[in-house]
């Protein structure tokens, strides 16, 4: 093409050019956004670091929190854990994963599920921390985003890149290869649980026959010397029912547990149908009392880096600090018992629960997604995405005993249950294939594999 045509062709367009231009502004145009940090953990070397963030948007249009990444650069090839202590946008909200570069470096990535960020706004304190998954000490010092300052200040150490372009700072290394996206398989096809709960009893041995625990052993969670009973697990109607009574004393405390025998759930789809109550069956109202829908593997050690805990907890009296009625969503990376060390997130609604519900859990692709009839409730992932295979559970405990007098009993109970190995099932299509089976006499089936 000759320069004059060009030209030409240029001159044309220009003037549409322009015209776009006067109608559509950049994205970025008019956002500018500036991060400020300090530590909290100062020490070149320490058990954890402890980077504290503010974002400022400093620009004339809102920014989408969930559009918004800040990196923050490593030195070595050490496996970190990472945590949210506290932020004024809420922990549920914040996401940190760790990203490999090349050679010995990485960064932690901070992401959001949600918020915004209005003109001449900023987040508050973001107070993070992270540490080695063996939680030996480490040197922080030559980290490149490491800084010593105790006072907040602008730090271009910190990248912030919103939509994926880079909005504040100085990046260091290189950006790693892409890891390929795991799609999830087809319908049904690694494997269903599905349970009617059509027994007679505690003691029919069809729950055996089909990989069910009825507990009866001693031990956590729950009052201390209180008694784990078959006989507090019934079936009336074909809705499993656990009742759970006590007299305000540990000996007077029965509690309720039902559990599968095999540990060969893990990325999929769970769903339940529960009803919670927020009233005893009978005797005065007050305990603190936990009902729940979870998924559990055992904690061999302190602070195992492979256990997890997916939990739907409902509190009808509260506990915990809660002064009344709140539904939890919990994912856990891992604890200690004694000195008591919890590493979860958690999200949470204070109002009552009471009546039945469609609970699901969608585990995929490094993200947790609670659902509650159909309503997206929480989303968690990154370090508190579980790594090895779970059990199923139902149970109801008491957190600590009141004062109240006389004997009380509580009830859960649970319509059915459904799993779908590798596959994420939307809600509504859960509870239609549960209808399904139900419509042609399924009471029970079983072909996910064992592990």
């Amino acid at each position: 093409m000759s320069r004059n045509i060009a030209k030409i062709l240029l001159s044309l367009a220009l003037p549409l050019v322009l015209l776009v231009g006067a109608l559509v502004t950049p994205a970025g145009a008019a956002q500018s956004v500036r991060l400020q940090y300090r530590t909290s953990a100062p020490g070149a070397t320490t058990a954890q670091s402890e980077p504290w963030f503010k974002l400022f948007n400093d620009g004339t249009t809102t920014t989408q929190l969930n559009q918004v990444v800040i990196r923050y650069y490593l030195t070595g090839t050490e496996t970190y854990r990472f945590a949210c202590s506290w932020a004024v946008v809420s922990c549920s909200t914040v996401t940190g994963r760790f990203v490999r570069q090349s050679g010995a470096d990485q960064y932690l990535e901070v992401g959001f599920t949600s918020g915004s960020l209005a003109p001449g706004a900023d987040t508050g304190d973001l107070q993070l921390r992270f540490y080695r998954a063996d939680w030996q000490t480490f040197t922080q010092s030559d980290d490149y985003s490491y800084g010593p300052g105790t006072a907040y200040a602008n730090w271009d150490k910190v990248t912030v890149h919103v939509n994926g372009a880079l909005a504040w700072g100085k990046p260091h290394g290189t950006e790693p290869t892409p890891t390929p996206t795991i799609t999830p398989t087809g319908p049904g096809s690694t494997g269903v649980l599905f349970d009617d709960f059509t027994y007679s009893g505690p003691s029919d041995p069809l729950l055996a026959q089909r990989g069910w625990t009825v507990r009866s052993s001693s031990g956590g969670p729950g009052v201390p010397g209180a008694t784990w009973s078959p006989s507090a697990v019934s079936f009336p109607g074909g809705l499993l029912t656990l009742d759970s009574t006590t007299n305000g004393t540990a000996a007077g405390t029965v509690q309720a547990e039902l559990s599968t025998a095999n540990r060969k759930f893990f990325e999929g789809t769970y769903g339940a149908r529960v009803r919670f109550t927020d009233a005893p069956t009978s005797g005065p109202d007050g305990e603190h009392v936990v009902q729940t829908f979870f998924t559990i593997t055992p904690l061999r050690f302190n602070l195992d880096p492979d256990y997890g805990e997916l939990d739907f907890e409902y509190l009808p009296n509260g506990g915990w600090g809660e002064p009344s009625n709140i539904l939890y969503t919990t994912s856990w990376e891992t604890y200690q018992g004694d000195p008591w060390q919890a590493v979860n997130t958690h999200t949470e609604e204070r109002a009552s629960f009471a009546g039945w519900h469609d609970l699901v859990i969608q585990v995929s692709g490094g993200r947790i997604r609670y659902y509650v009839d159909g309503r997206l409730f929480a989303d968690h992932g990154d370090i508190y995405y579980p790594e090895t295979p779970m059990w199923i559970m139902f149970n109801q405990w008491f957190i600590d005993l009141q004062a109240a007098t006389g004997t009380r009993t509580y009830r859960q109970q649970v319509d059915w249950l459904y799993y779908s190995k590798n596959e994420v099932v939307p809600p509504a299509d859960v509870v239609s294939r549960v209808g399904a089976l139900r419509a042609a006499g399924t009471a029970f089936r079983d072909t996910v594999p064992n592990s």
